[in-house]
């Protein structure tokens, strides 16, 4: 079920808002919390049924585990013994879960490198990839090492479950602590209709929704051309399937990551930030505090710091963050293709480690321009199928095909209907590069550089966990027009375009 389909919108959420509060209302707050378990495994379900053994088998493993690790804390309180045991349980749940990610992410992606090295013809499993493995089993690997290092604790199943499947979170994140998600659940506020969060929400999912709709599934259309092309691309068109590649990726994660924020907040959960506006960085660290912020945070705290961090001098420093981010690639996608493009962040994050430890500082426009355009480039490698693919797209972005096609004065009629404008049918009007395709790469590119994100126009403040939005009629007219440009899609019969991140 996605978050831009009418049966999430006009009927799924709705029913599950409706259904939690009035439970809560007749202080049935055990129900409450079944109700939204249950309607989180339904609407995981709703894309195979068959998948949902795998996430409740599980939460059930983790949830073993996790108590294994309180029983031993409290009944051992010293001694070499206690410690190696509740080191035996992390190391097998953290096994657990990255063996079932493995065997249904990664297992083909072996078995081809193994037949492509070693001359054999092993068969291929051909498994499916569960809807949000990736996404939950990260979530799970962190509960058990909180457990282990800070004593998390948590007693009922119940909680539990809701804690791994909160549904506005579950599929694409963010990648949650335990900490910061269910000590919201428990307070008495958070159970009362609060209509400033409704708005708020609303507001957000609204703004979300035709980021998806409106500005990346046109940028898609775009960059698919281009991409999928059979023929070389000349420098105009390539460099336009790489923008447009660029902005998709940029307003899909961030459409998602708004509409998410706002599907939880109208049950009064504050989820933590995680998109802040990251083509404003002004260096490729810079850019992974904005980007993906709990996956950054995550591969930080569970990858990076148990590998040395930088305490173990500069060579080992270097090697740590390449080893983390071939990591980070690989979590994205089973290819060499998410491997490379990791190595390329791993390497430039130590290049630019390596700048300033002699000093070197460039003026920030200058940082700016050099950050935006290394992330532009390595989205190339991250998008394509193969390396030919990637090297496709390269060759047309350096001229090598020459310059190719760009929109001349035929195609200036299309800008005179403005309505065109929201019409993602009109698109290769004579070449992967049209005039609406620049239009769009102008207009949505100076947004996403210099307007203000979604969450500093709700007024949230992450540290403080307050919200600061205020119900006005500007804010009003702007979501409705919003919501009414975005719903335009249903009458056409248009099928939702998936999210991106749902492929990782």
């Amino acid at each position: 079920m996605l978050f831009n389909s009418p049966v999430y919108i006009f009927l799924f959420l709705p029913v599950v808002v409706l259904g939690y509060f009035l439970f809560n209302h007749f202080r049935l707050v055990v129900a409450a919390k079944a109700w939204l378990v249950l309607s989180s495994l339904f609407f995981y379900g709703f894309w195979n049924p068959s998948y949902l053994t795998l996430i409740i088998g599980s939460m059930l493993a983790n949830f073993a585990l996790g108590t294994a690790l309180h029983r031993e804390k409290r009944t051992i309180k010293r001694g070499k013994y206690h410690h190696l045991k509740r080191k035996n349980i992390l190391a097998a749940g953290v096994l657990f879960n990255l063996g079932l990610l493995g065997y249904f992410k990664y297992a083909d992606f072996l078995i081809e490198n193994f037949n492509l090295f070693l001359g054999q013809e092993a068969g291929y499993l051909n498994l499916g990839l569960p809807l949000a493995i990736s996404f939950f089993t990260f979530q799970q690997i962190a509960y058990l090492v909180d457990s282990y290092q800070q004593d998390t604790r948590e007693y009922d199943f119940l909680n539990y479950c809701l804690f791994v499947t909160f549904f506005p979170q579950l599929i694409a994140g963010p990648i949650v602590h335990h900490s910061e998600m269910m000590p919201q659940f428990m307070k008495l506020r958070t159970k009362i209709l609060d209509w400033r969060n409704v708005g708020a929400g609303v507001f957000i999912f609204s703004i979300g929704l035709f980021k998806k709709v409106v500005i990346a599934d046109s940028f898609a259309i775009w960059a698919n051309a281009g991409f999928d092309a059979a023929g070389p691309l000349g420098f105009y068109e390539a460099w336009g399937t790489s923008l447009s590649y660029t902005f998709q990726l940029y307003y899909d994660f961030s459409g998602y990551t708004d509409m998410a924020i706002g599907a939880a907040l109208l049950f009064n959960i504050r989820l933590p930030i995680n998109f802040n506006s990251p083509y404003k960085a002004i260096g490729i660290q810079d850019f992974w505090r904005r980007w993906h912020i709990t996956l950054s945070r995550w591969l930080r705290d569970y990858v990076y710091i148990p590998l040395g961090g930088s305490r173990k001098g500069d060579s080992r420093t270097y090697t740590n963050l390449l080893a983390t981010f071939l990591l980070g690639g690989l979590w994205h996608g089973a290819g060499w293709t998410f491997i490379a493009w990791g190595a390329m962040h791993g390497i430039a994050l130590s290049v630019e480690r390596l700048w300033g430890k002699y000093g070197i500082r460039l003026y920030s426009p200058i940082s700016w321009f050099i950050t935006f355009f290394f992330v532009n480039w390595t989205w190339v490698v991250f998008r394509a199928e193969s390396f030919g693919d990637a090297l496709k797209v390269y060759r047309g972005m350096l001229g090598m095909n020459g310059s190719g096609y760009f929109p001349g004065p035929e195609t200036w009629a299309d800008i005179s209907r403005p309505w065109l404008f929201f019409d993602i049918s009109i698109s290769l009007q004579g070449g992967p590069v049209s005039l609406i395709e620049l239009a769009y790469v102008l207009v949505f590119s100076a947004i996403a550089f210099l307007a203000p994100n979604t969450v500093q126009m709700i007024g949230m403040v992450p540290s403080r966990n307050r919200l600061l939005f205020q119900p006005s009629l500007g804010a009003a007219v702007l979501l409705a027009f919003l919501f009414f440009v975005a719903n335009l899609q249903f009458l056409g019969n248009v099928v939702p375009g998936e999210f991106l991140y749902f492929n990782f």
